[in-house]
């Protein structure tokens, strides 16, 4: 707990750069800019406005809270980033889940590396370093992909090496916006992975992507099984789903079948293959029926 304390208590000596009001720091070139600009401050939680370009949507309440208890025991071990605005105020950059778990177990402040952006610059610090550093579901990333070719201006191949990713990757992740809204939903409430989606950009035809998303739910379809029903409906146009009908036993079985379960004591199955072919399986039920079984076939 010492150590905690010890880190938490980072910064407050030029905590009082903040405070004067004679002085606002609100570029890298004003005096003792250098003093504030990088370093680790305690800052007040209720100076501190949320992200607006936080690329996660979904927070997992059990997830804050274990991670609040965390806080409680050890502090915060890694402090948040945050960006300077007028006077004594603050915009998160990163670090949500550290901050809002904070807030939850009522903390005052909060230790913050501090830095001096504009928004277009506040924008691209915030979706690069969420994207590298969050669990975020593969719709979150590529909605962030998107908003940095939008807003930010770059290309696949720019935001590819921004993000550290093949530019394949990225393209990947970008047509997943593709899907129908409902399947971009079920992808990311779990229902369906990355790969189940990568299947369903292949069919155009947004009701289909829909029949085909249920068909996945209904059948509870891997990624392989998608692949191959996607292949089906592009060579012939159905995605019907047809249960194989068992062959039928041919008559020179069926003639003998009784005598054999009378033989070995038990109902045998038969499954046909082909023309006269398939196999014989013979159940048993113990070790004892297993050795019985044995020694008729000895």
């Amino acid at each position: 707990m010492a150590k905690a304390i010890k880190k938490q208590a980072l910064g407050r000596g030029l905590s009082a750069l903040l405070k004067d009001d004679t002085q606002d720091i609100m570029s890298v070139k004003d005096k003792n800019a250098d003093k504030l600009i990088g370093n680790i401050i305690e800052v007040e939680l209720e100076a501190i406005t949320e992200n607006p370009f936080q690329p996660r949507t979904n927070f997992n309440e059990e997830a804050l809270r274990e991670l609040a208890s965390s806080i409680s025991e050890l502090g915060v071990i890694q402090p948040i980033t945050v960006r300077k605005l007028e006077g004594n105020q603050f915009q998160l950059v990163s670090g949500e889940r550290r901050f809002r778990a904070s807030k939850l177990i009522g903390l005052k402040t909060i230790p913050a590396y501090i830095r001096i952006a504009n928004d277009q610059e506040m924008l691209e610090m915030a979706l690069v370093e969420n994207i590298q550093r969050s669990d975020l579901d593969p719709i979150e990333i590529a909605l962030s992909y998107q908003q940095l070719i939008d807003e930010v201006k770059l290309t696949q191949e720019e935001l590819s090496r921004r993000v550290g990713k093949n530019r394949s990757t990225v393209a990947n992740f970008l047509r997943l916006l593709k899907l129908d809204p409902i399947i971009q939903t079920g992808i990311r409430d779990g229902f369906l992975s990355m790969g189940h989606g990568r299947a369903l950009i292949n069919i155009s035809d947004p009701e289909k992507q829909l029949e085909i998303y249920e068909n996945i739910l209904k059948n509870k379809l891997s990624v392989r099984q998608t692949e191959q029903l996607v292949k089906k409906f592009k060579e012939n146009g159905s995605i019907e789903t047809k249960t194989p009908v068992a062959k039928e036993i041919p008559k020179f079985i069926k003639k003998h079948l009784k005598d054999i379960n009378s033989f070995f004591g038990h109902k045998i199955d038969v499954k046909v293959s082909g023309k006269d072919k398939g196999k014989i399986i013979i159940p048993f039920h113990s070790e004892e029926d297993f050795l019985r079984i044995k020694k008729l076939l000895e």
